[in-house]
């Protein structure tokens, strides 16, 4: 018998409820107890949800109370010495919480305590899960590191699914990941050189789950997708034989990407099966059977864990039958992925055109996809299997055949693009010679990136207008005063440039998603991005353009409330489409090219409006680079040439500035300088501006802002905290080329702690500014 389980399951709950409780419990509203009341009852529900679309093997460990990587740093004790209480306690989800978000701690180090001696706890710091948008804290390791048990949530999960009467497969991140995941803290160290320190501590986890009655463990590698160094090739069969002793069937999972030169290395693993991502490198699955053992079990992820539409179950079908006739009972049948990648549940969506809801599939209904297709290779003439076939079947055919995706128009003006479209009229130091002029700016300028906090006020007027409560004048006028409150409050800190604060705005894709001809969006297809945010990605179903202007009025309001320079604000297209659900039947890089002729045309109308700067934010494009390097250079080319065919129809004196969220810039310095933006600012707080190295080093040669505080954490940094960072940047970077900024929006942070750090780095910019003034 084929059997259907899952890796994971989204943990936010259908209506969010792990992120109202976070944020509840973090102001107060909520105690401890009050918290973990929530999480318990949204694991029960998501285990019954998952058991009752048909799936035999539950996911237990897929919960998370902020990040799942964190959590196995506090289960592992990778704790930072800052977090650490002076007795050195076992760790508390405040201690969770301190190492999530930043906190305030004394000279003993206890976390939030304040008082005379209170100094600032510095978050750890976050990047990308791989090439998704969701956010992991990265563990920090050092030279001298011990590892040791001190974190129950494990345990005590699986305790209650026993306690329920499920069938569970814990999951645990794999060693190697964990520690490729990681950065070494402290002294220069391999940290290869941690793993036999760190295997004792997955023994004493597995003879303890196999003391719970647990049969099967999910070991989760996804780095076996990766361009590996041979060492670490080495050590996964060092590693995995050392844990051939320890008690549990071991699966290792690998997912985002296919094996490719690791195929052999990842099936001869002493482990007792093995998943593989069928949707991202469908190639792999001959050359799969063909090298396992025969005593492996095989997990193919043949339904698609990273996107919103229905699986083509005939398509999926016919793969899963070839598997079963070779494996038999050694099939099982899952997504590619955790469907922590996907909305929780289609069912929700009561106002979401029929057409287009009938093409999709959300985690519920994945959990059900898979369920089918084991059933199907078991019992292939149930009747519900029959009907699930004539369905997927009628809406294939219903998309594929629809007049609602392919536009001539917006095909034919992509066909008509010429190289000149994406080019800069004049070199960036002819550009940037006319722009300083016009712009009349001072040293170290002062700006934000866009956003401002959205207030419960905002939400409500915005709230009331889609229900039909506000009228169309009262809403703007609504956002009108926002927007005279936040051009009032800049101007009385100082800052240079202003921004609009983006009052009107849900979402910086979701904003402009609703006003392109393609997309359609959801009203509960949240995803978790990191901690409490949640983003609710848009769905590309069709050809993109821009019927009308989105954001000039809005824009020219703002500029008309101040004698200061005004930035007008977009998302970019490679933004736009690697933060939406794209579609599958096309490229991304037609996609891609499609909304950079939809942004272009807004940046032309921001022009002509009298808007002097426009920023194009790209914070997803090292987002969108490839796992494996053979494939980055046609990624970068069209990532770049969209850029570019975006910001290119204006003239030299516009200056046009992008943004970037945390990144390894190394990996594309050479593509960001091709973007040929005049100015970029990025996240490099939490770095302590390490990542302005690559900067440095290839002597990156146009505007830098490099983000200065932290705005993913409500600790209000100093004005010399934010000095040091600047004169570390200085030391870096030409101070003629240096903005100040925070490191993102800070559409999350509340009125008093943005006023407050704003006030602190304006102060700081001024210091700089008196530094330059000396040297001179």
């Amino acid at each position: 018998m084929a059997l259907a389980h899952n890796l994971g399951f989204p943990r936010i709950g259908r209506d969010r409820e792990l992120k109202k409780a976070q944020e509840a419990f973090w102001k107060g509203e909520l105690d401890e107890a009050g918290l973990r009341a929530v999480g318990r009852e949204l694991r029960a529900n998501h285990w019954q949800v998952q058991k009752n679309a048909g799936i035999d093997l539950l996911p237990v460990g897929d919960f998370a109370w902020y990040d799942q990587v964190l959590t196995h740093s506090l289960t592992f004790g990778v704790i930072p010495e800052r977090f650490r209480g002076h007795d050195n306690a076992k760790p508390t989800l405040q201690t969770l919480f301190a190492m999530a978000r930043g906190a305030v701690g004394n000279k003993s180090g206890d976390s939030c305590c304040g008082g005379a001696h209170a100094q600032p706890l510095l978050a750890q710091e976050l990047t990308k899960w791989f090439d998704t948008n969701y956010h992991y804290l990265v563990p920090e390791f050092s030279a001298d590191q011990q590892f040791e048990l001190s974190w129950e949530q494990l345990f005590e999960e699986v305790e209650e699914a026993h306690a329920l009467g499920h069938a569970v497969k814990p999951v645990v991140i794999g060693p190697l990941t964990y520690l490729w995941l990681g950065k070494a803290k402290g002294s220069d160290f391999d940290k290869l050189d941690l793993v036999e320190r760190l295997l004792p501590l997955y023994g004493q986890i597995f003879r303890r789950l196999a003391a719970q009655g647990v049969e099967w463990v999910q070991i989760d590698e996804p780095i076996l997708v990766l361009d590996l160094p041979q060492a670490w090739k080495n050590a996964f069969e060092r590693v995995y034989n050392l844990l051939q002793s320890e008690p549990l069937k071991k699966l290792v999972a690998t997912y985002f990407g296919g094996l490719e030169d690791n195929l052999g290395l990842a099936s001869s693993l002493p482990v007792d099966g093995l998943h593989i991502d069928l949707v991202r490198a469908p190639e792999q699955f001959p050359s799969i059977l063909d090298r396992l053992p025969a005593y492996k079990i095989v997990s193919l992820g043949v339904v698609n864990g990273r996107n919103v539409w229905r699986c083509d179950l005939e398509k999926a079908l016919e793969v899963v039958r070839h598997a079963h006739e070779r494996l038999g009972e050694r099939l099982w049948v899952a997504p590619s992925c955790s469907l922590l990648h996907s909305p929780v549940d289609l069912e929700r969506e009561d106002k979401l055109d029929a057409e287009l809801k009938s093409w999709l599939a959300f985690a519920v209904q994945k959990c059900a996809e898979v369920a089918v297709l084991a059933r199907a290779v078991n019992q292939p003439e149930a009747p519900e299997v029959l009907a699930a076939l004539e369905l997927s079947r009628t809406v294939q055919a219903s998309r594929a055949a629809s007049p609602r995706i392919h536009k001539s128009a917006v095909q034919a003006r992509l066909a008509a693009i010429k190289p000149a479209d994406s080019q800069r009229h004049s070199a960036f130091a002819e550009r940037i010679a006319k722009q300083r002029a016009g712009l009349d700016l001072p040293d170290f300028p002062t700006t934000t990136i866009g956003s401002f906090p959205q207030t419960a006020s905002i939400r409500l007027a915005r709230q009331s207008f889609k229900q039909g409560k506000l009228s169309e004048a009262a809403y703007t006028e609504a956002m009108h005063s926002e927007i005279r409150h936040a051009v009032q409050i800049q101007e009385q800190l100082g800052l240079d440039v202003l921004v609009h604060g983006e009052a009107e705005r849900n979402d910086m894709v979701e904003y402009f998603a609703e006003q392109l001809d393609g997309y359609v969006f959801t009203r509960f297809g949240w995803v978790q991005s990191y901690g409490s945010r949640c983003v609710k990605p848009a769905v590309i179903y069709g050809d993109l353009s821009r019927p009308k202007a989105m954001t000039v009025e809005w824009i020219k309001y703002a500029q008309s409330l101040t004698g200061k320079v005004m930035k007008g604000m977009l998302t970019g297209p490679v933004t736009m489409l690697m933060w939406s659900f794209p579609r599958e039947d096309v490229s991304r890089e037609v996609q891609a090219r499609q909304l950079a002729l939809a942004i272009r045309d807004e940046v032309v109308d921001l022009e002509a409006a009298g808007i002097r700067i426009v920023q194009i934010d790209e914070a997803a494009f090292r987002e969108g680079l490839p796992l494996r390097q053979s494939a980055w250079g046609q990624y970068l080319d069209w990532a770049t040439e969209s850029f570019r065919l975006c910001a290119s129809g204006v003239r030299d004196e516009t200056q046009i500035h992008t943004h970037m969220c945390y990144s390894e810039f190394n990996d594309v310095i050479e593509s960001i300088a091709a973007m040929d933006a005049d100015v970029i600012t990025i996240e490099t707080s939490r770095s302590d501006m390490e990542l302005l190295e690559a900067f440095e080093k290839f002597e990156y040669p146009n505007e830098i802002g490099p983000g200065v505080y932290d705005i993913h954490s409500p600790r209000v940094p100093s004005k010399d905290e934010m000095v040091k960072l600047l004169r570390k940047a200085a030391r870096r970077i030409p101070a003629e080329r240096l903005w100040v900024n925070p490191d993102c929006g800070l559409k999350t942070r509340a009125w008093p702690e943005t006023e407050a750090a704003l006030v602190n780095m304006v102060a700081a910019a001024r210091e700089l500014r008196r530094d330059v003034a000396l040297l001179s």
